[in-house]
């Protein structure tokens, strides 16, 4: 009987839907972060047990399904932290997001339910030589990104981050922009850069694209391939790229060299904090002064008024509507064309 093998969205760069392969188990000095490997699902009791598909759609899964995911690195400051260099010898792992990253949990939050179990059984093998990640990017040249950025950046994950940059997207395109909506650092999950797709967003990308399963990795590593996924981005002439640093520029996830890479580019900075003393600590700790802060620390007028008196800097409630003109304003002043 042939095995039915589930594949993860951080496989959506691949050919392993339609490519003959092998499963054999490799020895683990020649585990690698952006491996693809093969998992059995040991228990989808009281855990997360939801999958996220190539497309993006969620699947539940079943205790021993093999699912298809890649070895990486998370380091969430609200949820989990785990790595896939933490595994022990009995060779059971986490699904530590939806997307298939997987690793050992170390540290996990009190308010995340449990994570998916599973045991490894083997390494995707095609042609004789393992399946890695970084087989399906093809080589860009160093084009300058050279159109103009609306960074979102944010004192932690959860902080309004995604909802804020849905919503720049939705008004460039109502105001004919073409526009790049792009999540340049984080732990693989595919529906971050979809929901800039379904706010209007002509073209979307991730660093799934350029090969890892999250950012969390030697800066060395990290700022080549980015630079890849700029010419990449640049290559679209959109009049205008959203990016999103997930997490915080202080975090593991390499938002730092993200911000130095977009620096000339960048018009427009909106920091997304989780409450108004954050903004002030991320001001002082990072040396940057956002062009707007939003997220949770501007979800009530008491929450504005303490920013701005703490700061001095224009706080909105994105998901107000009657924030919306004060949002085209800045964005009009910082593009230097009518939102």
């Amino acid at each position: 009987m042939q095995n039915r093998y589930l594949l993860t969205s951080v496989t959506r760069i691949g050919n392993l839907h339609r490519c003959p392969f092998e499963v054999l188990a490799i020895h683990r000095e020649r585990w690698e972060s952006g491996d693809y490997i093969v998992g059995r699902v040991l228990n989808t009791a009281g855990c997360l047990r939801q999958i996220e598909l190539p497309t993006g759609r969620m699947a539940e899964v079943a205790e021993g399904d093999l699912v298809i995911g890649a070895f990486g690195q998370r380091a969430a400051t609200l949820e989990a932290v785990g790595d896939w260099r933490a595994i022990a010898d009995d060779n059971c792992f986490d699904m530590m997001t939806s997307a298939g990253l997987f690793g050992k949990i170390t540290s996990r939050s009190n308010y995340l339910p449990a994570l998916m179990p599973l045991v490894y059984q083997g390494h995707v093998v095609t042609a004789g030589e393992k399946c890695r990640m970084s087989r399906f990017v093809r080589p860009e040249g160093d084009t300058p990104l050279g159109m103009p950025v609306i960074l979102i950046i944010g004192t932690s994950m959860s902080a309004g981050k995604t909802t804020s940059a849905r919503l720049i997207v939705r008004l460039l395109k109502q105001g004919g922009y073409r526009v790049a909506g792009a999540k340049l650092t984080g732990a693989a999950r595919y529906r971050d850069a979809l929901s800039f797709s379904d706010a209007g967003a002509d073209h979307i990308f991730d660093f799934v694209d350029i090969g890892l399963p999250s950012t969390v990795c030697d800066p060395d590593e990290y700022r080549p391939l980015l630079r890849q996924l700029l010419s990449r981005i640049a290559a679209t002439r959109a009049d205008v790229l959203v990016a999103e640093a997930g997490a915080s520029p202080l975090e593991p996830y390499n938002g730092s060299v993200a911000i130095e890479e977009l620096a000339q580019w960048v018009r427009c900075t909106v920091l997304c904090a989780s409450d108004p003393y954050a903004v002030a600590g991320v001001i002082a700790a990072f040396a940057r002064r956002p062009d707007l802060v939003a997220g949770g620390a501007a979800n009530t007028a008491a929450g504005v008024a303490l920013v701005e008196k703490l700061t001095g800097l224009n706080a909105l409630n994105l998901e107000d509507n009657k924030s919306i003109p004060k949002l085209r304003q800045i964005l009009s002043r910082c593009l230097g064309k009518t939102v």
